[in-house]
């Protein structure tokens, strides 16, 4: 498993938590709907709240290959996802540290 970035092979095998990136996508929209503060402090803690209540689906694939595969098994996870992003987002409301 190669650590440098700079060589970016489409064939070789990562190693990525699926969840993690279906956060990443949902969490901005979902948050927007809601009203919740979207700057990047609340928006990475909500994240962070919520895929601490996920359980993690780490899938490995070819770099170029991976967005396909994760579109296929996205909507079996949206429901739980988006139950996690709202409990997080009232947790982070009730002390935001985007003042920090």
């Amino acid at each position: 498993m190669s650590s440098d970035k700079t060589n970016l092979n489409p064939n070789e095998y990562v190693m990525n938590n699926y969840m993690e990136l279906c956060v990443a996508e949902l969490a901005p929209k979902i948050l927007a709907t809601t009203g919740a503060c979207t700057c990047d402090n609340c928006l990475l803690d909500i994240s962070a709240v919520a895929l601490n209540n996920l359980p993690p689906k780490y899938v490995v694939s070819k770099r170029g290959e991976l967005f396909t595969r994760l579109a296929m098994l996205q909507h079996q996870f949206d429901v739980d996802i988006v139950a996690q992003l709202s409990k997080a987002a009232e947790i982070v409301a009730k002390k935001p540290r985007h003042d920090v």
